[in-house]
């Protein structure tokens, strides 16, 4: 009988541990997305090299759910798209179940995540860029309004105080980027932030951020030196510190298109 007892109570550890392997090496993606009810989304992952691959496209239930779950070998970026345009990032962990909420229609500008802190840095990433794109979106309807309805002198004068406003607002999404980098060294997600674009220009250019590009690489070379992105990243610090020598200045000027 102790026998019998031993020999399942082996059996019972090793499904625990079995049970406990196949949970850590995925992660899952739960959600609700209002108005997309029988709608379809999609899945892929962003890899250093090939780009975008899709891994799956779910079709959202009566009440607008999905559940997917995922292996992953090693940490990377799921985008979860609605068209080509309208998408969200995440950077989960293995273990993690992401809980999903947002509009359907207007993902990106709705979306919220819990149960994956480096997918939430994502979140207050392209919250803020939100705020910033609003604010952008006023003034090149200001500007539009000003160039049909001011004489030429009229026009130069207020496009003056519309390129000090947006150098403004430019100037502070980039210190959100670099603070973002420095509070955040080691994640991934620093690597979305270095490179994120506004109003068609990045906020952090290479050629003036060698430094900070050492940075974001010294931090994954210390959290995760064997991650493709890490790998592919390094390439690109090379080559940025090939490249650029001494920042130059650069002139700003709102882009007077519809955003």
């Amino acid at each position: 009988m102790k026998r019998h007892h031993r020999l399942s109570l082996a059996t019972a550890l090793f499904l625990a541990t079995l049970f406990t392997s196949c949970k850590q090496d995925a992660f899952s993606i739960e959600g609700t997305l209002e108005h997309g009810a029988g709608k379809t989304i999609y899945i892929t992952e962003l890899t250093p090299r090939n780009g975008e691959n899709t891994i799956a496209t779910i079709t959202l239930d009566k009440e607008g759910h999905f559940s997917y779950k995922h292996k992953m070998e090693q940490q990377s970026f799921y985008n979860v798209h609605v068209n080509q345009t309208d998408y969200i990032v995440l950077l989960p962990q293995n273990g993690e179940t992401i809980k999903l909420t947002g509009d359907y229609n207007i993902l990106t500008l709705t979306y919220q995540v819990k149960g994956s802190p480096e997918s939430i840095l994502l979140w207050q990433l392209q919250d803020y860029s939100n705020q910033g794109n609003e604010e952008l979106t006023a003034l090149v309807g200001q500007d539009n309004h000003n160039r049909s309805t001011l004489d030429e002198n009229a026009y130069a004068e207020a496009k003056a105080t519309t390129d000090s406003v947006f150098l403004d607002i430019y100037t502070r999404q980039a210190k959100y980027m670099s603070d973002f980098i420095y509070d955040n060294e080691g994640s991934l997600a620093t690597l979305i932030a270095l490179y994120k674009p506004f109003n068609n220009r990045p906020l952090l250019p290479p050629e003036q951020n060698v430094e900070l590009y050492e940075i974001v690489l010294m931090g994954l070379e210390a959290t995760k030196a064997d991650n493709p992105h890490t790998i592919h990243f390094k390439n690109t610090v090379e080559e940025v510190k090939y490249r650029y020598g001494q920042p130059e200045a650069t002139g700003f000027a709102l882009e007077t298109i519809e955003e």
